[in-house]
């Protein structure tokens, strides 16, 4: 509880730390194989333009599917606010007043509220990326002489736990990441192909947001199939219309997250779904949006780590991958 408390605390510090972490065990790869045929700076400028290259293609993505489908509620306002009025008039019926609700909780100093906590967190989330930017090139940097002071421990057995632990978790961080990537992109294909076909409006917007929210588990699925039915609700006249669409996104995320990512990702990242649950949601409390992502990344690492040693190894077994009768470890 107390580390918990100090994470979330300083998590200005620590998740940047994390993240940055993360990245250095993606792109350590590329920068070994540059450092091998060029000077190391010249490496490290080449492997960090490439990395911030791909967040920006990245984040330049996400931003034009969410400003796109945001602009056009914003444009048409009358669809959304006979909408509005509909479901007034259903919960008034049923003894809800929503008109009192939204008198009480919502005015403009709510708005204005908003409006500061918006621009605080662009201010934040820029803060944030320059300190993980900087994590990344000094790690960069230091990992040679990192391993190196790893290896000239006196403790002998830590010294191999730090490095075998390390170059596992790294290479697991680089098949999640590329698994992730491949299902995103699978998600993103199908849930476009299926609002193109259910005649939804902007299909290659939703299936870019599927795509991105994809990274997150649990909580992005869900959120990219709660937009678009939102929409199809001003959208559609029929309620049936409305409940397939709705249905049928949640059978393309259950397909591809509990029938496809398995097979593909193998025992390489197999660990309990309730580990995944739990770490989406612990880091997701502790360090927000950014936690979300990170939260499974950071459970694998943990179990790589007490795999490494036969007095924590019967964790790994527990709540990492599956281990066949008869093959237990000693």
């Amino acid at each position: 509880m107390l580390v918990a408390a100090a994470l979330a605390q300083a998590s200005t510090v620590f998740a940047p730390l994390a993240l940055a972490v993360f990245i250095i065990a993606i792109v350590w790869p590329l920068q070994h194989w540059l450092q091998a045929r060029m000077p190391k700076l010249l490496a490290l400028g080449a492997t960090i333009l490439l990395t911030v290259s791909v967040c920006l293609a990245f984040g330049s993505l996400v931003v034009w599917g969410f400003g796109r489908v945001f602009r056009s509620i914003v444009t048409n306002p009358a669809r959304y606010q006979t909408l509005y009025d509909n479901a007034v008039t259903w919960l008034d019926a049923h003894g809800v007043s929503v008109a009192g609700l939204w008198a009480e909780h919502f005015n403009v100093q709510w708005l204005l509220r908003i409006s500061q906590l918006v621009t605080g967190r662009v201010n934040t989330t820029l803060t944030f990326w320059l300190i993980t930017l900087l994590y990344v090139v000094l790690g960069l940097l230091e990992v040679d002489d990192a391993r190196l002071k790893v290896e000239a421990l006196h403790n002998r057995e830590a010294a191999r736990v730090l490095l075998q632990g390390s170059a596992v978790a790294a290479a697991k961080f680089r098949k999640y990441l590329l698994v992730r990537t491949q299902m995103s992109a699978i998600t993103g294909l199908l849930v476009g192909v299926f609002a193109w076909i259910a005649g939804l409006q902007f299909p290659i917007e939703w299936g870019v947001i599927a795509f991105a929210l994809n990274y997150i588990p649990f909580v992005g699925p869900f959120v990219a199939t709660v937009f678009p039915t939102l929409l199809a609700m001003a959208q559609f006249n029929s309620w049936q219309a409305v409940l397939g669409v709705f249905i049928c996104l949640n059978v393309i995320q259950f397909m591809v997250g509990s029938y496809v990512e398995p097979r593909v990702s193998g025992n390489v990242l197999a660990i309990s779904p309730l580990v995944v649950l739990f770490a989406t949601f612990l880091w997701t409390y502790l360090w927000g949006l950014f936690g979300a992502f990170i939260g499974v990344p950071m459970a694998l690492a943990v179990l790589t780590f007490c795999d490494q040693h036969p007095s924590s190894r019967w964790l790994a077994d527990l709540l990492g991958k599956p281990v066949p009768p008869g093959s237990r470890k000693s």
